[in-house]
Order: structure tokens, then sequence, then C-alpha cells
């Protein structure tokens, strides 16, 4: 069992780089207590840039790397250079067992496929999947996955997904039996595909997991807190979240040009402008950051690369939670009492 005290960051991915990256350790160290971290990249850029967060120096270490992946690097061409790269020694921290999770925000794509071949699959997971946590009308964020991993996944594909999805969010939400969805094109029994229903079923008939299968919801349904867990395959929940994400931005984009279109507008803006900022720090994804690539024998958390300090801070401080609540053990647990009701 690792340190759960040590985080591994990919100190050079990110849109923004070095100074958002340490900004958000520093951060991520304020708000957890007892936080440790490996800062992987440029030695002497890093030792630089913590000249700024003094503090953050008794609390980190710093791990060589010569090399960062570009943002637009293929996968396979990352591969190849993994060892040099603060991408993929973060992720070898983890595999070693000297850091108990890595978070970088650099390309997802070769995160993901450094991540795979390095730590391997969880034994009965046969794909790992993206989750992330979304904003609803509820009491408490929504867990969706798969986002992107698996642009295609049958039904046991699913089912598995939805195992490892109740898990986080129990582990990430402390929902002690989440509510656990499809997402399909309509909610009667006989809508969707194949692959879907077949899920469907399988799931109504698995009691050995703390979850309440709730059947099919739909794309409108999404964020009125309804239920916990959204599960889908990669292709259709990454056009969902990518929709959610753009609609909100429409939203806040249209409510900025209707308050700026005249005098009574503006002073509108300012009676209401509590539940405005209410708004806006809902919606807000730097208060959601932190994808978690569920299923690995290890945890690994993708922070958006335009996420600022305070996104960099919640996606490790999302990290911190797993680890603590031991994520890997629970899906491991849940997966054999699966197995052995079967």
């Amino acid at each position: 069992m690792p340190d759960s005290g040590w985080i591994a960051v990919d100190a050079m991915g990110g849109d923004d780089g070095l100074a958002v990256m340490l900004a958000g350790v520093a951060l991520a160290r304020h708000q957890f207590e007892g936080m440790r971290f490996l800062l992987v990249g440029d030695e002497a850029a890093i030792r630089e840039g913590l000249k700024a967060h003094p503090n953050l120096s008794q609390h980190s270490e710093i791990v060589h790397a010569p090399e960062v992946v570009g943002s637009s690097e293929k996968p396979t061409q990352a591969i190849r250079r993994a060892k040099k790269t603060s991408m993929g020694i973060a992720i070898d921290l983890v595999k070693q067992g000297r850091a108990a999770a890595a978070v970088s925000s650099g390309n997802t794509g070769a995160l993901m496929a450094m991540a795979k071949l390095s730590l391997r699959m969880l034994p009965g997971i046969d794909r790992p999947a993206l989750a992330a946590r979304l904003p609803t009308l509820g009491d408490t964020d929504m867990v969706m996955l798969d986002l992107g991993a698996n642009t295609e996944c049958d039904a046991r594909n699913l089912v598995q997904f939805a195992i490892m999805g109740a898990a986080y969010a129990r582990t990430a939400l402390d929902i002690p039996h989440p509510r656990v969805a499809l997402l399909n094109i309509g909610s009667e029994d006989m809508k969707g595909t194949d692959q879907i229903r077949d899920a469907a079923a399988q799931l109504r008939a698995t009691p050995a997991v703390d979850m309440q299968f709730n059947g099919f919801i739909e794309g409108d349904r999404l964020s009125r807190g309804e239920v916990d867990v959204v599960v889908c395959d990669g292709f259709s929940g990454n056009i969902a979240l990518k929709t959610a994400e753009g609609t909100a931005r429409f939203v806040a984009d249209l409510l900025k040009r209707a308050f700026r279109s005249s005098v009574r507008s503006k002073l509108g803006f300012l009676i209401s402008r509590p539940a405005t900022e209410l708004l806006r720090d809902h919606l807000d994804p730097n208060n959601h950051n932190g994808a978690v690539f569920l299923g690995l024998n290890g945890i690994v958390v993708k922070s958006h690369g335009g996420a600022t300090d305070r996104g960099v801070a919640t996606a490790i401080g999302n990290a911190a939670k797993m680890v603590r609540n031991d994520l890997i053990r629970r899906i491991a647990d849940d997966l054999g009492s699966v197995e052995k009701a079967a």
C-alpha cells in the first residue's frame, strides 16, 4: 500500500503550464491537510517557480523529467518517450508505490494510453472509463462515465462502468447507495440499442452492489439531480459532456448580453447580482474539475488543460479523497461480490 500522503503532479502539463500548476498545488496544500507532493518536470524551472510558494517546498519533492508530452502529440509517440516525460514519470511513480495517485493537465489521449500500459487493468475490468463530476440541481454532483475513453461499448463494458461509477460516487460524493441510470434515447424498456437493453437487464439482476439501478435516463434530464451516476459509451458521453459545457457557456454569455443591453438591464443586473454570482459559481468547471480513469490498478486524475489554480486544486483534492477512501479496493470488492452472486 503506497503512502497515501504523496500525490505525483505533472507540473509541466496544462495550457498555462508550470505557474498555474504550482499555484494549484499550493492551494491544495492549504485546503487539504497532510498532503505531500512529488512535483514532476524540469527541476530548474520548478525550483524557480517554487520561489513564489515558499511554504510548498516543505511539503514537496522534485522529480526531474527532461521532456514534456505535447498537447497534440499522438499517444503512440508519447508512449515511446514515457520514461523521459513529466506525464510518464508521474504515472510510473504510482506504479512504483512512491505516490498514491497522479494528476496531470496534459494530453488526455497520451495520459490514458500511458496509464493503461503502465498500471494495467484491475482484474475483472475489460476497459478503463473516464469519469467526471457534473453539476446538477440536486444536493450533489452527478458522476458520468464513459466520457471518451471508449467510443464503442458492449453490455459487459456498460455493466462494469456502472459498478465502478457507483463505487466512485460512494467514495467521492459520500453517497451510500447511488442511483444509477443508463443514458438512452428514451425511458421505456424497449428503447435503445441491444447493448443498452442487455446492460439494463444485467444491472437489474445485480443485487450484490450498493447501488440502485433506475433504468434509463434521457439527455434532457441529466442536470435534474434525479440520478447520481449516468453510464454510457464514450462516444455518447463525450458529446453529452461537450453539449452541456457549451450550453452553460451559452447561457452565461446570453445573460451578459442581456444585462448590457440597456441602462435598465444594468440596474437589473445589480439587483440580481447575488443570484447570478451563485449561478456562475455552480456552473464553474473549476469547482468540478478532475476526471478519473476508472478501472486501472492505480489512481490517475485528468485535470482540464484550461483549469485555473482553483481547478487544479480541486482535481488534486479529488485524487486525495479517492486515495483516502480506498477507491481501488472498493471497486475490486464490488466486482468480487458480483462474480460470487453470478
